[in-house]
């Protein structure tokens, strides 16, 4: 089958490898559509995947090509998408629940390999049938969609809350649509990209900049991060109000540092928090997005073939439209 593979860092390239075969409780999936994530990004510049080569691709969606012989819960045809989360489900963070945190944790297409191919492997229990009305190529947006679900329960938002989002990219707008489902009282954003700015204000927030110190407000209750950009994240952290919350959402490279004030931390009762990749969240953003949160069209900016992977992420790179998608 042809793939995209990431064979070592800053070098990725379109070709042919092995046609994949399920085990007993794994289907091999015909993938309809591959999102790129920031997360392809660092595994490009040698980040995340624990080794190389790797066929990248955490978020897609497809139809059931062939089943293991276990399998009974789908059927080949069944149209489905897929949680990439892979997990050991024995040390002791599986065991207490918090299996995003797993010591073993993996990912599909992060340390095996993913959908930007012609077929991918999945297991079974991670595959989430599709309602007839959902067409499958938009069905990739699901996971990316389960990773802002986590950032909203790690957040627990109080009602008539005021939110600042960094960051007006895929996952930032997503942040935003959620962020109207709780209830804020207003919505933000701030963003260098006056284009994914205008993406915002169609989506109805409540105010759009550049910089924050155009936004009439003192401080925030809820101030968001999901640009993984250090100058962002010093920026942010020094937006939140008193008893406020900062969410670290994008992922950052490994070497990015902030400071941070443990007086005022202490003295004005802030929390600072993470949130990791996807927690008990897919199947509830599977229904969201049959319920229509999201506009897929809105969304996904381009769909592009896969021979074209590594021109797809130096666009990604350079911050040109909203999400991109490969079609194998």
């Amino acid at each position: 089958m042809k793939a995209a593979v990431i064979s070592g860092v800053g070098q990725v390239e379109v070709t042919t490898v092995d046609d994949p075969a399920p085990g007993r409780r794994q289907v091999v999936v015909d993938v309809s559509a591959c999102g790129l994530c920031g997360t392809d990004l660092h595994i490009l510049q040698g980040e995340f995947a624990p080794t190389l080569p790797v066929i990248p691709g955490h978020e897609f969606a497809g139809v059931v090509a062939e089943i293991g012989a276990d399998v009974t819960e789908v059927a080949v045809g069944d149209r489905v998408a897929v949680d990439p989360s892979l997990y050991c489900f024995e040390c002791r963070y599986c065991r207490s629940g918090r299996n995003n945190l797993c010591e073993r944790w993996g990912g599909i297409g992060v340390s095996t390999a993913g959908g930007a191919a012609e077929f991918a492997v999945a297991p079974v229990a991670n595959c989430v049938k599709l309602p007839d009305h959902v067409r499958t190529e938009d069905a990739a947006l699901i996971e990316p969609l389960s990773c802002a679900v986590r950032g909203y329960d790690v957040l627990r938002s109080q009602l008539a809350t005021s939110v600042l989002i960094y960051g007006s990219g895929t996952m930032g707008l997503m942040m935003l649509e959620l962020g109207k489902l709780t209830g804020a009282a207003s919505i933000e954003v701030v963003d260098l990209n006056k284009e994914r700015l205008a993406t915002a204000r169609q989506l109805g927030c409540t105010a759009v900049a550049t910089s924050a110190d155009e936004l009439d407000r003192g401080g925030w209750d809820v101030v968001i991060d999901a640009t993984g950009n250090a100058r962002a994240i010093q920026d942010g952290l020094g937006r939140v109000a008193k008893g406020g919350t900062f969410l670290q959402f994008g992922v950052a490279d490994y070497a990015a540092r902030v400071e941070i004030d443990p007086y005022r931390i202490y003295n004005q009762e802030i929390t600072i928090t993470g949130s990791m990749a996807v927690l008990h969240s897919y199947e509830r953003a599977a229904d969201l997005f049959a319920g229509g949160v999201l506009d897929p069209e809105i969304f996904i900016s381009d769909r592009l073939p896969l021979d074209d992977y590594a021109a797809a992420l130096e666009q990604f790179k350079a911050g040109k439209g909203r999400k991109i998608q490969v079609l194998p």
